[in-house]
C-alpha cells in the first residue's frame, strides 16, 4: 500500500492509460463550461423570454446544491457501478442536459434542466480525483495540475466567446454547443469499458498490473462516515468551501457587480468575468507542483487570505478606480482549488480513502458554497447596494486561517483514524 504521493519513478503518460488520460481531460474541460456558459448571456435569454432574478440567484446557487448532494451519493454509486461507468454516465447525462437547456422555453424549465446538468457534473467532480490517483498515482501532482488548468480554461473561455456566439448565431446555439465536449468526453470510457469485456484473463492481469502501485479497496459507507470526526477532513472541506463559495459568487453575479457598482459596460464585465476565470490557470499548473515536489501547502492559505480580503476591501472603497486590479485579486483564492484536489489524494493512502475524502470535502464544502450566491440575492435585495454583500466575501477569506492551521500538519485520514483508535484504546 503505497501513499498518493508515491515515491516510485514515474513511467511514460500514455504507456496502457492514453484512454483514460483522454478521458480525464475531455471530462475536466465539460465539468466547468457546463457552470461558466450561461450567466454571460443570460440578457440575450432575458429578451427571449423573462428571468426573474430569484430563478438567477437559484441558478447561481445549483451548481454547489447539486455537487453537495451528489457529493455525497457519488461513493454508493461508485460501489455499484465503478469509477469508469460512473464518469461514462455522468457525460452522457451533462451532454444532453446541455442540449436540453438551449431548447428551453421558460425560466422554470431553464432551472430545472440546468440543475439536472449539475447532478451529473456534481457526479464528475467526485469521481475525477480518484480516477487520477488510480491510473496515474505515479503523477499525482501533474496530472492534477492539468485537471485543474482544463477547468480554469474552461471557466474562462465561455465567457470569453459566449456573448459573440449569441449576438451571431442566437443563444441557444451559444449554450448548446458545449454538448460536444460532454459527448466526446463518453468515447475513451466506453472505449476501455468495451475493451475490458472483451479481454480473455491474460489481458485482465495486463490491465490489473497498470494499477498494482496503489491498494484497490471497495470504499463503505462506514469509511465516509468516520471522517466526520476528523479534523482534517473538515479543515479540507472549508478549504473547498472558500474557493468555491467565491467561485459561484463570482460567475453569479460579478458581472452584474461591475456594472452596477463599479459602472463598467456589459462587454467589458463579460470580458472581467473571463478574466475572472483566466486567473485559476497559473495557479491549477503552480500550486499542485509546488505541494507535490515540496510537501509545502501554507503559501496557498496566505495568498488566499491577503489578496481575497485586499479584493473585496477594494471593490467596496474604490470600485471605480482600480476595477481591473480587484478582479485579479479576487481571483488569486482559486489557487485553493488545486491544491486541495491534491490533498485528497496526499492525505489518503488508499481508493477507499481517496474516494471517501473526495465525497466529503466536496459535498460539505459545495454545501456551505452554495449559501453565497442566495445570500448575494438577499443581501442585495435587503440592502439596495453591493457593498454587504462584498463585505461578506472578504470575510469569507477569513476562514482560510484556521483551515490552513489543520491543514499544514502532515497526517493522512488513515493515520488520524489511526491515533483516535489508540487514543480510544488508552
Amino acid at each position: 500500500m503505497t501513499s498518493s504521493g508515491s515515491s516510485s519513478a514515474p513511467r511514460p503518460l500514455w504507456q496502457g492509460r492514453l484512454l483514460a488520460f483522454l478521458g480525464i481531460v475531455l471530462v475536466a474541460f465539460s465539468l466547468r463550461s457546463a457552470v461558466a456558459s450561461l450567466s454571460p448571456i443570460l440578457v440575450e435569454v432575458n429578451a427571449d423570454f423573462a428571468v426573474p432574478s430569484w430563478v438567477v440567484g437559484l441558478i447561481g446557487a445549483a451548481p454547489p446544491v447539486c455537487f453537495a448532494v451528489f457529493g455525497i451519493v457519488t461513493p454508493a454509486l461508485e460501489r455499484r457501478f465503478g469509477l469508469e461507468r460512473l464518469a461514462a454516465a455522468s457525460m452522457v447525462v451533462a451532454g444532453l442536459a446541455m442540449l436540453g437547456r438551449a431548447l428551453v422555453g421558460d425560466a422554470v424549465g431553464l432551472l430545472l434542466v440546468t440543475t439536472v446538468l449539475f447532478a451529473a457534473v456534481g457526479v464528475g467532480n467526485v469521481v475525477l480525483p480518484p480516477l487520477i490517483k488510480r491510473y496515474f498515482p505515479d503523477r499525482t501532482g501533474s496530472m492534477t495540475a492539468l485537471y485543474s488548468a482544463l477547468l480554469a480554461v474552461a471557466a474562462f473561455v465561455p465567457p470569453l466567446v459566449a456573448v459573440p456566439i449569441a449576438e451571431a448565431a442566437g443563444w441557444r446555439i451559444s449554450l448548446g454547443l458545449w454538448a460536444a465536449f460532454a459527448f466526446a468526453a463518453i468515447v475513451p470510457w466506453v472505449t476501455m469499458l468495451a475493451g475490458a469485456a472483451r479481454t480473455d484473463r491474460r489481458a485482465g492481469a495486463a490491465l490489473a498490473e497498470t494499477d498494482d502501485d496503489i491498494d484497490i479497496d471497495e470504499p463503505t459507507p462506514r469509511v465516509l462516515g468516520r471522517l466526520v470526526g476528523v479534523p482534517l477532513a473538515w479543515a479540507l472541506a472549508a478549504s473547498f468551501a472558500v474557493s468555491s463559495a467565491s467561485v459561484y459568487a463570482c460567475f453569479a453575479w460579478l458581472p452584474t457587480v461591475l456594472v452596477e457598482h463599479a459602472g463598467v459596460s456589459h462587454a467589458a464585465a463579460g470580458a472581467l468575468l473571463a478574466l475572472f476565470g483566466a486567473l485559476g490557470m497559473p495557479w491549477s499548473l503552480l500550486v499542485p507542483m509546488i505541494i507535490s515536489r515540496t510537501g509545502r501547502v501554507g503559501f496557498m492559505y496566505v495568498g488566499a487570505l491577503v489578496t481575497g480580503l485586499a479584493g473585496a476591501l477594494g471593490m467596496v472603497f474604490a470600485p471605480t478606480t482600480a476595477t481591473i486590479l480587484w478582479v485579479v485579486l479576487l481571483g488569486v483564492p482559486q489557487g485553493l482549488f488545486p491544491g486541495v484536489l491534491v490533498l485528497i489524494q496526499r492525505r489518503s493512502r488508499t481508493h477507499e480513502g481517496a474516494v471517501a475524502l473526495s465525497s466529503f470535502t466536496q459535498s460539505v464544502g459545495y454545501a456551505i458554497a452554495a449559501i453565497f450566491p442566495l445570500a448575494f440575492a438577499i443581501l442585495h435585495e435587503t440592502t439596495g447596494g453591493w457593498v454587504a454583500p462584498l463585505l461578506v466575501l472578504g470575510a469569507l477569506f477569513l476562514v482560510t486561517i484556521p483551515a490552513g492551521y489543520v491543514v499544514t500538519r502532515t497526517r493522512t485520514i488513515e493515520e488520524e483514524w489511526e491515533k483516535r483508535s489508540e487514543r480510544a484504546w488508552t
